[in-house]
This record gives C-alpha cells, structure tokens and sequence, in this order.
C-alpha cells in the first residue's frame, strides 16, 4: 500500500455481498486495505467471495476489529461518510474535496462507512476529522454500502491519473485521414455520381460537388473511415460477389 492510500473501514456490516462488492470495487480502483469493525456474520464470510469477482485472492487485504478505536488507532486522518446532517462542528467535504484534504494532511488516512440499516452511529461520526458526503438527490439519499464504497474509490482512482482499462491503446477516435485521401475519395464518390446522371443541370455542378464535400469534411472523418466509405461506395456501382457486374473501366 502506498503511503497515502487511504484504508476503507467497514463499521458493522451487515451483508457478506455487500462486503464483496466493496472489496471489487477498491481494487478496481487501486485500494487494497479493506477493515472490517464487527461484522455480523462474522469473517470470514462465504457470502462475500461470488460478488468480490476474485478480489480478496487478487490483492484486497482484510483486517477484522472489535471497535472503531481500535480500526482508527494508527491512521492521522479519518473521514467519516454519511448522508445526514450531523449538527456537528466539522469540515463537510465531497469525495474531490476528501481526496485534496487527505493530500494536505499527508497523513495514513481512512474512509468510514456505516452499516446498511443506519448508517455511522454520531459518536463514531464524532471520531472523524471531517464528514464526507455525495452531491445525491435530496430526496432520495440512500446509497448502498457498496455503492457509496464506490464513488470514493472511484474519485481516488481519477485523482491518482488512472485511466480508462482501453484508453491510448488500440481504442478510441483515430486521428482525422490526410486531405489526400478525403480528396480521393470525394473524385471517387463524384465519379460514381456522374456516371448515374446525379449532378443536373451541369451549371449547379460546382456547387453540388462543394456542398458534398463540406458535409463531409465537417465529418472529421479517419483513415479507416474514409477507406470504409470508398469500399461503400464500390459495392453500390459494382456489386459485390454473385451482383458484382463487369464495366469497361
């Protein structure tokens, strides 16, 4: 674990699923210290494992406590989540703003969460540096353990430069084809189209053939697009296969 990442800490779980789903999640997002404060059914939990997806094999690293104060005892920092005001005299922050105070701190630092039925009990809230809670509808605030474990690992996973599994590699939009092979195509296209008696009369053919280009330059269209588009635009005046006709040219 490096330095800063901070520990989940489950307080009173309630669910073996949802502590599975917990433990996926975290290490989706490259946190692996999952504290479990006195869970229910107890750990280990066979509940868990068909939700964690492998996660406890792969690297999640669970530590089971009788007490808060003995799951907090060595961290510096402690955030505690909840959806409901407190009353209380703390700093509230988002998840953004939880990650840039853990940073500022620069100390080992934990995420409470509370059990399914209720929540953090304030007395535990009241252990806390500061209150972590989500922009969630108002009217309708409840997130599922699993869930609101989710949203947090989510917003450090960013925080920390973490990008998409595909992104940069072999994924997303190529850049935009050289003019040269636009051009060929629009003579391609423009060819086949004089040949089936579109562009009439002969004097709006200039700008027939301009508003066809613009249309597709506005496209921004890729190298793979435009050899796509030309392979298109060869089956429609040729056929293909068994309707493949024979022309002169």
């Amino acid at each position: 674990m490096k330095t800063l990442d901070p520990v989940i800490i489950l307080h009173r779980p309630q669910l073996g699923e949802n502590i599975g789903s917990a433990a996926r999640v975290m290490l989706n997002f490259g946190l692996t210290n999952l504290r479990l404060v006195a869970p229910r059914d107890g750990w280990p939990n066979p509940a868990a494992d068909p939700l964690s997806a492998g996660a406890f094999d792969a690297g999640i690293v669970v530590e089971v406590f009788e007490t808060v104060e003995v799951a907090i005892a060595d961290l510096g920092t402690v955030l505690a989540t909840t959806a409901r005001p407190r009353g209380m005299e703390k700093q509230v922050v988002d998840a953004v703003g939880g990650i840039e105070l853990i940073r500022q701190r620069g100390l080992k630092t934990g995420i409470l969460f509370g059990a399914e039925n209720h929540g953090l009990p304030s007395e535990i809230v009241g252990l806390a540096d500061a209150i972590l809670t989500y922009p969630v509808n108002s009217s309708f605030a409840s997130l599922n353990l699993a869930q609101a474990v989710g949203v947090f690992c989510a917003s450090w996973g960013a925080s920390q430069g973490a990008v998409g599994r595909w992104e940069g590699e072999k994924a997303g939009i190529e850049p935009p084809a050289p003019k040269e092979d636009l051009i060929r195509m629009f003579e391609h296209l423009e060819e086949e189209l004089e040949r089936a008696g579109y562009f009439f009369p002969p004097d709006k053919t200039p700008l027939m053939k301009t508003n066809i280009r613009n249309a597709f330059i506005r496209g921004d269209w890729t190298t793979q697009e435009v050899r796509t588009f030309r392979g298109a635009i060869k089956a429609l005046a040729l056929g293909r296969g068994q309707a493949r006709i024979k022309r002169p040219d």
